[in-house]
């Protein structure tokens, strides 16, 4: 996260049991309030695969008790998606209902479970066609530069008055210490390149981080072609395709032709949750277990 510190004062947090690391906090401060990190797409409690919900409840009980002692009064905790983790991981969800968090946000994501036969419905297919008649070529780039500078950028500004979250230099320093988790694939027409995708890829999950194609997007079939390719060749193997979220006005829009996009090439919504935890709440879980 340090490619934006000047953005965030850190507080992130690291949770040990006899010596070890058994938990994370990625999470920066504003004033009396801490928040999972701003700075990141996700967020939330990161632990490990063998925590288990006895240990997870005085771990949480601590965490509270310990940034109420730094007069830190209330914690905004965004929830992991659930399709992120690897084994069944809802034990904070039942600690939250005890401390009576408040869930002051939800957002929509599309997402593809694998375990379900993908249907891509035919309007989604004629795209396809009209790409393969134009003999459009997909080709991974380990350089992001032109889909930034060519594709991505210009089409944020022109739209949306808007950047990237990530400058062209944030994404390459990004790329280069997580070389097999971001990967960036570009659509080209005669040489030259029309669209493109880049995603974060993770043991269960690829998630599309950004998406865009130029003006010729509907007569090339460009990113239909494109998410056919990413969806039924390159991470098949996944458990979960995540197309990210489509929403707007922190939560409370939804821009349903983006939704609708998504939803054709068989995806569905799964939503992240976030709280707003009073830290003296704490006191809810002293006689939790029994």
């Amino acid at each position: 996260m340090e490619y934006h510190s000047d953005r965030f004062i850190d507080n992130s947090l690291m949770i040990f049991k006899d010596k070890k690391v058994v938990a994370l906090l990625p999470a920066n401060i504003e004033g009396e309030a801490i928040y999972s990190h701003q700075g990141l797409t996700y967020g939330g409690l990161l632990i490990l695969p063998s925590l288990k919900i006895a240990d997870l409840t005085e771990l949480f009980k601590k965490l509270l008790s310990y940034l109420e002692s730094l007069d830190i009064q209330t914690i905004y905790l965004k929830q992991i998606p659930s399709f992120y983790n690897r084994l069944p991981s809802e034990g904070l969800d039942y600690l939250l209902q005890l401390v009576q968090a408040a869930c002051y946000r939800v957002d929509s994501a599309s997402v593809i479970d694998y375990r379900n036969d993908i249907q891509i419905q035919s309007n989604r297919l004629e795209g396809v066609k009209k790409a393969q008649k134009h003999n459009l070529v997909i080709k991974e780039e380990d350089n992001l530069g032109d889909f930034w500078n060519v594709i991505l950028t210009p089409n944020l500004q022109e739209q949306h008055n808007a950047e990237p979250t990530h400058t062209v230099e944030e994404i390459t320093l990004l790329k280069k210490s997580f070389p097999n988790n971001i990967r960036q694939f570009n659509v080209y027409h005669d040489g030259r390149i029309v669209g493109g995708a880049t995603i974060f890829e993770t043991s269960t999950t690829a998630h599309v981080q950004y998406i865009s194609a130029n003006s010729e997007k509907q007569t090339l079939g460009t990113l239909d072609f494109l998410f056919n390719h990413l969806i039924k060749v390159t991470f098949k193997n996944k458990r979960y395709f995540d197309f990210g979220t489509s929403n707007e006005n922190a939560g409370k829009q939804l821009n349903k032709g983006l939704a609708y996009w998504k939803e054709c090439f068989g995806a569905r919504t799964s939503v992240h949750r976030s709280f707003k935890i009073d830290t003296a709440n704490h006191i809810y879980l002293n006689n939790v277990l029994v």
